[in-house]
């Protein structure tokens, strides 16, 4: 059976609240993973474990998290910024993410702020729509 938007919503509050110790009024669709929940960069492999677990769909890390590679590649980043090379790449590998605000300023050290528990949501909602 599909799960809607708010049950995919749910499930991931739980997760978030097991791997972090936040509350679950903390967990409100655009809180960012890292500067509102206080997750760690370690913090994201346990987050995917568990949503593999609750969800029953296989995550590549580089899939839910595809910032790290981008970051350490030179045509991607310049002057502290992704590049616009950097960006569209981004945008493929993120498509679950809203970056328009992002491009704006797309400051390496604000990509942190893409990763959202909206943006959970809409990559798990990608994720159970594709396989089902």
């Amino acid at each position: 059976m599909a799960m809607t938007r708010d049950e995919i919503l749910k499930e991931i509050q739980g997760v978030l609240v097991d791997a972090l110790g936040v509350d679950d009024e903390e967990v409100k669709p655009d809180a960012t993973l890292m500067a509102d929940l206080g997750a760690e960069s370690i913090d994201f492999l346990d987050i995917v474990f568990r949503m593999e677990k609750a969800f029953g769909i296989k995550i590549p890390r580089e899939e839910l998290f595809p910032a790290e590679s981008l970051l350490s590649t030179a045509e991607y980043v310049s002057n502290g910024k992704l590049t616009p090379k950097g960006l569209d790449e981004l945008k493929k590998r993120m498509p679950h993410s809203d970056l328009s605000a992002f491009a704006e300023d797309p400051s390496v050290n604000k990509i942190g702020d893409l990763f959202t528990v909206e943006a959970l949501v809409d990559f798990v909602d990608n994720k159970l729509n594709a396989a089902g």
